[in-house]
């Protein structure tokens, strides 16, 4: 029986394996063996027409005065904290007013999604055209009412915020998963409020936010590693100019492997980035214990 019973689990460890070999395959091939390859290439001067030679900490070394990789690091820094907020408080503003008895909310709520199905080169290059010094859609507007033309990608002064205006525009799935945390919301927690006479404003700090504060954590963690990778839409729309004011980090780490072909600190400014990120997830993962609720919404 036990003998039996082995071969059974046997076989069914062996067809298990079998079922997510393609799966197995495809992680070691694309994801481990390159992880690997690019720490050791961080280490090494490597150019791809020659093979890798050993420097050490060089590159890491190379970029305390790299003034370049400061000032993406600031411009990133900069986009992150601009368009997060702003994306986190709109998408939730939008999913509260989408919450309602609104007047044709089903045909809104399609409405708000749909921008974020457009791909992000299609997105910049319509957004590039829209927000064009000379016959832009936002300057025209802008001219109508009196202000006057803004250079939104060619003035070192608004470039940012073009793109940051940008990346608004994909914010439906936040406002999806936003809206779906809103209707999952007990009403008998809003009747309680109600009784012990909370008014709209304090029904949404005390009940509404700490009950779909797993998925603003969610959101923002999210939105947060995002941000730190954005690449399409500053690549597509100003290629990092003017003066580099939207030269992101992510560009200066493409330009180093692709343009310059210096694989080895590409690598290095690529476990920087990981570390970046890593020990962001990891704050906001502290933070969340304290202020994410996490109790059964039920």
């Amino acid at each position: 029986m036990g003998n039996a019973m082995t071969g059974e689990t046997r076989r069914n460890t062996f067809y298990g394996l079998l079922f997510i070999s393609p799966w197995i395959v495809g992680f070691t091939v694309f994801m481990a063996i390159p992880l690997v390859l690019s720490f050791y290439f961080s280490f090494c001067d490597y150019s791809i027409l020659n093979a890798p030679v050993f420097i050490g900490a060089q590159n890491y070394q190379d970029m305390v005065s790299d003034e370049v990789f400061w000032k993406t690091l600031r411009n990133t820094a900069y986009f992150a904290a601009l368009s997060l907020p702003l994306g986190t408080v709109l998408a939730l503003a939008l999913a509260l007013l989408l919450n309602t008895k609104l007047f044709a909310r089903a045909f809104f709520r399609t409405v708000f999604f749909l921008p974020s199905l457009v791909p992000l080169v299609a997105l910049a290059i319509l957004w590039r055209e829209v927000l064009h010094v000379e016959y832009g859609i936002v300057n025209s507007a802008l001219r109508w009412v009196g202000i006057g033309t803004i250079d939104w990608l060619g003035d070192p002064r608004h470039a940012m915020h073009g793109l940051v205006f940008t990346s608004l525009w994909g914010i439906g799935n936040s406002v999806v998963l936003y809206l779906a945390s809103l209707q999952d919301v007990p009403r008998g927690l809003y009747e309680a409020a109600e009784v012990d006479g909370a008014n709209a404003w304090q029904r949404m700090v005390h009940v509404t936010l700490p009950m779909i504060s797993p998925v603003i954590y969610f959101n923002l963690l999210m939105g947060c590693i995002g941000a730190l990778q954005v690449f399409a839409l500053p690549y597509v729309m100003t290629k990092g100019e003017p003066a580099r004011s939207t030269m992101f980090y992510t560009m200066y780490l493409f330009d180093q492997a692709f343009s310059y072909l210096n694989m080895g600190y590409a690598s290095a400014l690529a476990w920087i980035l990981f570390l970046l990120i890593a020990l962001l997830s990891l704050c906001t993962h502290l933070l969340s214990r304290r202020y994410v609720h996490q109790g059964d919404l039920s």
